[in-house]
């Protein structure tokens, strides 16, 4: 699956579990277009959150286990 449709499961997930805003995953996703289009490298959205605390490690796993994919 490619890592834009990830991100984007990701974000609903997340938002969905009440773990982050929708505000905050349109931050979120903004900052990573913005470095994708200056730097030419795909940060994870998961990644860009944590960073601004808006979500913990174990929420993240949490989402990533629902989705069936590896923890960090």
């Amino acid at each position: 699956m490619p890592a834009e449709k990830l991100d984007a499961r990701f974000g609903a997930l997340a938002v969905t579990k009440g773990f982050i805003t929708p505000e905050q995953l349109v931050e979120a996703l903004k900052i990573q277009v913005n470095e994708n289009l200056k730097q030419s490298k795909h940060r994870i959205v998961g990644e860009i959150l944590r960073e601004k605390e808006y979500i913990t490690t174990a929420q993240i796993n949490a989402v990533l286990e629902s989705m069936d994919i590896f923890e960090i």
